[in-house]
């Protein structure tokens, strides 16, 4: 890929664009409204962005509560996948948790993403537990994926 893509903090200009996103990407999407009250009042929300041509092309939220984070979202624009972007955010999201303190971090995945599963292994995730019916537009199961960062 020739383009240059910066991963950055996001900021609330970022909500359309992350928007956009978000419905390419998911059944059930994120309100314009969520994303603001991320970034505005959830004082252990962090967000970073995928920025290529000055538009956002991915994103990635992370909670980070004491000493444990959890990766509340992340999604590529389908155009851009297979390029290394979402484990860009993935890796970004890791060092900002460990800069904020977390030990180990948390994310859920669809048992039939077998691509994100492979990243999150690539990265050093190891499978949890399976949390039953996660996901609400399909009730399809949910992967749960941990990672010591110590």
């Amino acid at each position: 890929m020739n383009e240059e893509i910066q991963i950055r903090l996001m900021e609330l200009d970022d909500v359309d664009g992350v928007l956009a996103v978000e419905e390419m990407c998911f059944p059930t999407p994120w309100s314009r409204s969520a994303f603001v009250n991320e970034l505005k009042t959830n004082q252990f929300a962090y967000y970073l962005v995928a920025e290529a041509r000055e538009r956002v092309i991915g994103y990635c939220g992370v909670w980070v509560i004491i000493d444990e984070a959890h990766i509340t979202n992340i999604a590529v624009d389908p155009t851009y996948r297979r390029k290394g972007i979402g484990e860009a955010l993935m890796t970004g999201s890791l060092e900002l948790a460990r800069t904020f303190g977390a030990k180990k971090l948390t994310l859920e995945v669809r048992v039939s993403n077998e691509a994100a599963q492979n990243m999150y292994e690539k990265l050093g995730f190891e499978r949890g537990g399976i949390r039953k019916n996660y996901y609400t537009d399909n009730q399809e199961d949910a992967q749960i994926m941990w990672v010591m960062m110590e």
